[in-house]
C-alpha cells in the first residue's frame, strides 16, 4: 500500500462518519452555498503571473511545514501579495488542515479558494461549496474516468470551477474531458517523492489548448516559472516555497514582484 493508498482508504471512513454527522441538506442551506463562486481558470487566464499560493501545515514527505501561522493572516497576506487564487489544504490526518480552515480563509478574501482534498466523493464537492470554496481538486491516480466525469459534471452544476491532477500520460489520456476548467502536472512522484519539472514540460503538448495548464509542486524561483510558461503553463501551485518562511504573504509578495519584473 502506497502512502495514496492509505489516504483514500482514511477518506472513505472520513466521508462516511462526516455524512451521518451533517446531512445533505444542511450543507445546502448554509449561508455561502448560493454565493456566486468567482473562476480561478479565468483569473488565471488574464494574469500575467498565475500564482496559486498555498496553505500548508505539513506533508508525508516533509512533515511539519509551518504549524505557528494562522489561516487568516496567511489568506489575507496572499491576497495583498497579489496573487490569483490560493489553495487550502483540508486533510486533517496527513497535512493537518481542515474545513474550518476554508471557512476561515472565506471569511478573509474575496480571491478564488481551491479546496486542496482526496475527492472521492460527491458529498465533498457539496461541502467545497458549503465551506466557500470556488474551485476542487480532483486526482487522476485515485479517480476512474467514470468517476472523474460524474464528480467534474457534479462540481459545474454546482458552478464551481474543476482542476484535474495528473502525474502522468496514462492518466492524462483518460481524464481529458469537456467538463474540466484546468489540467495540473504534479512534479512530485508519489512513490518516491522526488520533484522534476521536467513532469511538465513533457506533458504539455499532450494538455489540449481549451485548458488552462498548470505546474504544481516543486516550483520555488521565478526562472522556473518563467521557463514552465514557455511550455503554455499559465498557472503555478506554489506551497512549500511560501510556508516554509516566516510570512507567507510577504514572500508571496516579493515572489509577484519579482515575476512581473521580469
Amino acid at each position: 500500500m502506497n502512502i495514496l493508498d492509505k489516504i483514500v482508504a482514511d477518506k472513505r471512513k472520513e466521508v462516511d462518519l462526516r455524512k451521518a454527522l451533517i446531512p445533505v441538506k444542511q450543507l445546502e442551506n448554509s449561508v455561502l452555498f448560493n454565493r456566486v463562486s468567482p473562476s480561478l481558470a479565468s483569473a488565471l487566464r488574464a494574469s500575467s503571473t498565475g500564482i496559486i499560493a498555498e496553505h500548508k501545515r505539513r506533508s508525508p514527505s516533509k512533515s511539519v511545514i509551518n504549524q505557528n501561522e494562522n489561516v487568516q493572516d496567511v489568506a489575507i497576506g496572499y491576497a495583498n501579495a497579489g496573487v490569483c487564487g490560493m489553495s487550502v489544504l483540508t486533510d486533517g490526518k496527513y497535512f493537518g488542515g481542515s474545513l474550518d480552515d476554508l471557512l476561515l480563509a472565506r471569511a478573509s478574501v474575496e480571491i478564488p479558494l481551491l479546496r486542496k482534498e482526496f475527492v472521492i466523493d460527491e458529498y465533498q464537492i457539496l461541502e467545497s461549496k458549503a465551506y466557500g470554496a470556488d474551485v476542487i481538486l480532483l486526482i487522476a491516480a485515485i479517480l476512474s474516468k467514470e468517476e472523474i466525469k460524474q464528480l467534474s459534471e457534479f462540481a459545474k452544476s454546482l458552478n464551481l470551477d474543476v482542476l484535474l491532477e495528473v502525474h502522468n500520460l496514462e492518466e492524462l489520456q483518460k481524464s481529458i474531458m469537456p467538463s474540466l476548467d484546468m489540467l495540473g502536472v504534479n512534479n512530485r512522484n508519489l512513490k518516491t517523492f522526488e520533484v522534476s519539472l521536467e513532469t511538465s514540460k513533457s506533458l504539455s503538448t499532450e494538455i489540449p489548448e481549451e485548458f488552462v495548464k498548470v505546474s504544481e509542486s516543486g516550483i520555488s524561483n521565478t526562472s522556473a516559472i518563467n521557463e514552465l510558461k514557455g511550455y503554455g503553463y499559465q498557472g503555478f501551485l506554489i506551497g512549500e516555497n511560501f510556508m516554509k518562511t516566516e510570512n507567507p504573504g510577504e514572500n508571496a509578495k516579493k515572489f509577484v514582484e519579482e515575476l512581473k519584473r521580469i
